[in-house]
């Protein structure tokens, strides 16, 4: 081991003013040092601190590392006395093999890249109908109740054959849950009301199958439980996370009219334009992963039990994976980043957030060529840094008519 190892004792949370896209300055700090440092967690427990892109790309990809929440610290609550119990049945993100690939291998067809591609049209349209809307209603708008958060919330929604009158329902009910402001006691409720929904929209797939990813899960040998939380992962994972790179993304072009104007005037730097933007902002920013046996990462011993904390976000702004990684850049091609993740737990629901971002964000500017936002820049409030997910709460934006 090295003489020297830096130590971070408490996880940073807040971002300096005025710079809402940059991880924390305590964390880029930190990657300076090196790509892992010490990490205390509450209750004098150690662990790691990774910052480095490659390698937390190298612990996402190796078996060694356990996603299991019951064995995983948190990196600012105090678990000491508490018995962490694993998830429930179905809800698959923090699962290793084999139960792992129970639930995703059903999955795993039906979000080929093929298939999310023949749903790009209709996306389109979706993305159409709320311009359409946003354009008849006039400036200002909040972008992310108007536009950013309806679009995920639909397709999800469609492909998982939640009925049209339930859309709302479900929107609010997720948002509650994933939000960072909603109580304890409110969170709960919402949580119980959604699994309750869930366990009759299973029962009425079972009884009379539809043209959509749950029916077609229902002749797998998943149970009830299983497919209600198959459900509620793919609800929450495929509405909040497109939603805030949606919302975060537009913030930072209209922070930088340059790279704005280039969309604008070239449709074809989407497919970059997107990869750029889900690295600028990085909404995931933290996991975690144990050890199930000593390993040797990045010149230190990692021993076997102990809590390894990702920061997603200093990775897609390590200066030795990506050139100037502070600016956004929309030609940038230095190829991959880690908004999804990497190895066996990469985003299945990827290519559909690809495409969703790709329609929206080229249509959004090319529709309104002078969109800005309508109130300082300083004044767009921040979710909370306790949210899972980085994002705002609303933008304001105007254009002229």
């Amino acid at each position: 081991m090295g003489e020297f190892v830096h130590t971070v004792t408490t996880m940073p949370m807040a971002r300096r003013p005025g710079c809402p896209f940059d991880p924390p300055p305590e964390l880029l700090d930190a990657r300076r040092h090196g790509p892992i440092s010490r990490y205390t967690f509450p209750g004098e427990k150690l662990g790691w601190l990774v910052t480095g892109f490659d390698l937390v790309r190298s612990v996402l990809a190796d078996a060694r590392f356990s996603a299991r929440r019951e064995l995983q610290l948190h990196p600012t609550v105090d678990l000491t006395g508490i018995e962490v119990a694993p998830p429930p049945p179905g809800e698959f993100l923090l699962t290793d093999r084999p139960q792992h690939s129970r639930y995703r291998k059903p999955l795993a067809g039906k979000f080929t890249v093929r298939r999310m591609r023949m749903l790009t049209e209709h996306i389109e349209q979706i993305t159409a109908d709320h311009l359409d809307a946003m354009e008849k209603a006039g400036p200002p708008v909040d972008l992310v109740t108007a536009f950013a958060k309806p679009i995920p919330a639909i397709v999800i929604c469609e492909l998982l054959g939640v009925p049209d009158r339930d859309r709302g329902f479900f929107q609010r009910q997720i948002d509650s849950i994933v939000s960072g402001e909603t109580p304890d006691e409110d969170l709960i409720a919402a949580y119980t009301m959604t699994q309750e929904y869930l366990a009759e929209l299973v029962a009425a797939k079972r009884a009379d199958p539809t043209d959509d990813v749950l029916s077609d899960l229902t002749e797998s040998d998943l149970t009830d439980e299983e497919l209600r939380g198959v459900a509620i992962t793919l609800l929450a994972a495929g509405f909040d996370t497109s939603a805030n790179v949606l919302a975060l993304g537009t913030f930072a072009l209209l922070r930088n009219p340059s790279q704005l104007a280039a969309l604008r005037a070239d449709p074809g730097l989407a497919d970059s334009a997107v990869e750029e933007l889900l690295r600028y902002v990085s909404v995931g920013k933290t996991f975690t992963r144990t050890a199930l046996e000593d390993v040797e990462l990045g010149g230190q011993t990692i021993e076997a039990g102990t809590t390894v904390i990702l920061s997603y976000n200093t990775a897609n702004h390590d200066p030795e994976r990506f050139p100037d990684p502070h600016a956004l850049d929309l030609g940038r091609n230095d190829g991959g980043n880690l908004a999804f993740g990497h190895g066996v737990h990469l985003c299945l629901g990827n290519q559909l957030a690809r495409i969703e971002l790709r329609a929206a964000f080229t249509a959004l500017v090319k529709r309104f060529p002078t969109l800005r936002l309508a109130v300082p820049a300083d004044e767009i409030p921040l979710r909370p840094e306790t949210a899972d997910i980085h994002g705002v709460k609303c933008l304001p934006v105007a254009w002229d008519t």
